[in-house]
């Protein structure tokens, strides 16, 4: 009777042991509370986990922090709303063009190939796939800018002097930015060289220039925020005629065979692209009117001098 007693208490603690470890896992466990990923905030470009729209379920391979390969998953699409209130899905595009990729975003006028300013090699890449030679413009590609800090920063800046002229001038900036307008202003050595060479040459443009926008787009704008540098860019147009492309699925079905790395489709788009105003001269000269409205401090190329508005200015 006493060895059957001894038997079972034995058992008993045997079994117990057995659950303990199963108990103090679920002790544990219990302690600390499971969290469910946050659903982000709408029009704001803090990150999460992103649906994409990929033609293959490979990912991408980079080969360095800072250089990009390109590998065999195609062309990486992420479709956004043209509000940007999902522009969290931005995430990804954000992280390629740091590495160096080369892709196409909207603008608030038409699509853009862009890359990262300071990285050669992807400006470089830019340059082949649109076909940029001596003869293509007036002045450098442009510069889409986070703020006015990086347009001080590159260029000479808007006038901001103490004649009323240039103060006046300043002022009529700033009200029509972010918007469609591309300012042509003198660059400065913080323009990297590769951003002002034309064509496969090594000769760079004597007279630095280039353009700067800032776009008033919510999916642009929440891209440029959340990178290291401002974008190199240059409108999507056909390979084989010089008109615009519209249609972002149509931009994808064509780009992709050159060999870009990613689009952003936020709708189709009006073929309406920048007011480009020169602000080298002696007058804010109009040399090609787009979507911004031409104002009264603005003056076309072709106007004579007797016409021109009385609150002109000198350049820097």
């Amino acid at each position: 009777m006493a060895t059957a007693t001894a038997t079972a208490t034995a058992a008993a603690a045997a079994a117990s042991s057995s659950r303990l470890p199963f108990r103090r896992a679920a002790s544990s466990s219990s302690s600390s509370q499971l969290r469910l990923p946050a659903v982000p905030p709408p029009r704001r470009a803090s990150f999460a986990v992103v649906a994409l729209h990929k033609r293959n379920p490979k990912r991408l391979k980079y080969a360095s922090q800072r250089q990009f390969t390109r590998g065999d998953a195609g062309m990486l699409r992420v479709q956004v709303e043209p509000s940007g209130e999902d522009a969290w899905k931005l995430e990804p595009v954000v992280e390629l063009i740091n590495r160096g990729a080369v892709g196409i975003i909207p603008t608030d006028t038409v699509y853009s190939i862009v890359c990262d300013l300071s990285n050669n090699d992807s400006v470089e890449r830019l340059r082949r796939i649109k076909g940029i030679g001596d003869s293509k413009a007036r002045y450098a590609k442009t510069i889409l800018c986070r703020s006015l800090r990086d347009i001080d920063t590159y260029t000479t800046g808007f006038p901001r002097g103490t004649n009323q002229g240039q103060a006046n001038i300043f002022r009529a900036v700033k009200r029509v930015i972010p918007g469609p307008y591309t300012f042509i202003l003198p660059a400065t050595k913080e323009l990297p060289k590769q951003c002002i060479r034309h064509g496969s040459s090594t000769r760079y443009a004597k007279r630095r220039q280039v353009g700067v926008r800032l776009p008033d787009d919510p999916i642009c704008e929440a891209i440029l925020q959340n990178l290291d540098e401002p974008l190199i860019c240059t409108s999507v147009k056909s390979l084989s005629e010089d008109e615009w492309i519209l249609d972002p699925v149509i931009i994808a079905d064509i780009y992709e065979q050159q060999g870009l790395d990613f689009i952003v489709d936020g709708g189709t788009r009006i073929a309406d692209p920048s007011t480009v105003v020169d602000m080298t001269g002696s007058y804010p000269t109009i040399i090609r009117q787009g979507k911004g409205p031409k104002l009264d401090w603005m003056v076309p190329e072709d106007e004579e001098q007797e016409s021109r508005p009385t609150f002109a200015y000198k350049a820097a």
